[in-house]
């Protein structure tokens, strides 16, 4: 007679049994999903709310992160559009926009820095304080004076009207100035206004320059609109009285600001010991300061929103339980283990959370994609340095906020799913 191997047998058996188990599970966690019964049930409000607070959760999310630090970028890219990330200067100009020590344009990192990597560029500028003077009015200004090598395709995006300056040939006398300088003192486009500088000695009668406006632009921030418009550099070189090759400082553009302080530290140590660097950080730390709080704020309520989702689901979790008592008594009965009732409850949670996330993200980005396109919502220009809210999707973040969610939601019903285990059999299915 041929031997059986019934440890074979018996793993094979139990492999299928298995099988069995887990699309039983599956087949109830559906079971309980699209029956008549489950959605006319009790529960049925239970679990449209419940599935109603995840979406709007979602959303919330979303349009926390996305507008949080698409303002937090517009607002990066704002400064360092008119300051630079980086600026080197002169070690005696203590950071000064009215005066200025020259320094030498034959710098081993001018045009390029090349002992540093992640640095897009450098430019050369100048400032010097004046006043304009209209027939009506006068404003205290700053003249920046740039070179022909200058980025205008960073201003470009903010220009409302006119054409941005061209400093290619003798020196000019065209400038860009602000909408907000324009309506101060009643300039329109190619119109023409003095500027007074004074000399070193004060005594001395100011120098005169006339202007002529070629482009208006608008950045929406006030701290650079209200004091600075652009010119040509040979202006104040000759205001200053220097050399063709002096300049009054060096603004450098990084490839990444996440790289700000790093690349700072590290430009510093490559410049010459009589030169000074620093960072829009350390220009603007009232502004960077504000705009760090909102990573706070998006943590507080990206963690307030998954609570709420998660005690919702919660409670949806103990009405299905305790709806459904007599079949977790009948499932026992019949043999099925604890954990196996549990998860077919969880895969049941796991339906309605991932329902709700879809509808969610539905909503969410539909809203932030009309406000990125159409600019439905404004902000106050003054207090938010943005005209309207900014929106920046990142694709990845949608995914690690829906994974996220999905897995602590998950992760809070496993407490409230131990109730499955204290139903008794007997006393579940005695009242049948």
């Amino acid at each position: 007679m041929p031997r059986v191997d019934y440890r074979k047998n018996i793993c094979i058996f139990d492999l299928q049994h298995d099988s069995i188990n887990l699309n039983y599970e599956l087949f109830l966690a559906k079971r309980f999903t699209t029956s008549k019964k489950y959605k006319s049930s009790i529960s049925s409000p239970i679990i449209k709310i419940a599935i109603s607070a995840i979406a709007l959760g979602m959303v919330m999310m979303l349009i926390t992160v996305a507008t949080g630090v698409g303002l937090q970028r517009k607002i990066r890219e704002k400064i360092s559009v008119f300051q630079g990330h980086v600026s080197v200067v002169n070690y005696d100009n203590n950071y000064s926009t009215a005066t200025q020590k020259p320094i030498s344009k034959h710098q081993d990192f001018y045009p390029n820095f090349n002992t540093v990597s992640g640095i897009k560029s450098v430019q050369v500028y100048a400032t010097k304080a004046g006043v304009i003077r209209t027939e009506k009015d006068f404003e205290g200004v700053v003249l920046k004076g740039v070179d022909a090598t200058y980025d205008w395709s960073r201003i470009a995006p903010y220009l409302l009207a006119g054409k941005l300056p061209d400093f290619s040939g003798p020196r000019s006398n065209e400038v860009l100035l602000s909408k907000t300088l324009s309506d101060r003192l009643g300039l329109v486009l190619n119109a023409t206004f003095d500027t007074y500088f004074l000399k070193e000695n004060q005594q001395a009668i100011p120098n005169r320059r006339v202007f002529q406006v070629v482009g208006i632009y608008n950045s929406g921030f006030q701290e650079f609109d209200k004091t600075f418009f652009l010119g040509d550099i040979r202006q104040i070189q000759k205001l200053n009285k220097w050399q063709e090759n002096q300049v009054g400082g060096f603004e450098i553009l990084l490839d990444d600001f996440e790289e700000l302080q790093a690349k700072g530290v590290a430009i510093y140590s490559e410049i010459p010991s009589t030169l000074d660097s620093h960072t829009i950080l350390e220009s603007y730390p009232a502004i960077f300061e504000w705009l760090h709080l909102f990573d706070t704020n998006m943590y507080v309520i990206i963690g307030i929103m998954i609570l709420v989702a998660g005690i919702n689901m919660i409670t949806a979790l103990l009405v299905l339980v305790l709806e459904r008592t007599q079949s977790i008594g009948l499932l026992k009965a019949l043999g099925a283990t604890n954990w196996s009732v549990r998860k077919v409850f969880l895969y049941n949670a796991s339906y309605l959370i991932v329902r709700g996330l879809f509808w969610g993200n539905l909503i969410g980005l539909t809203l932030l994609l009309l406000q990125s396109y159409f600019g439905i919502v404004p902000l106050d220009p003054e207090t938010y340095y943005v005209s309207q809210v900014p929106v920046s999707i990142n694709f990845g973040q949608v995914f690690l906020l829906n994974l996220g969610t999905l897995l602590l939601c998950l992760f809070m019903l496993l407490i409230p799913s131990v109730i499955i285990t204290k139903i008794s059999p007997v006393t579940a299915l005695k009242f049948e």
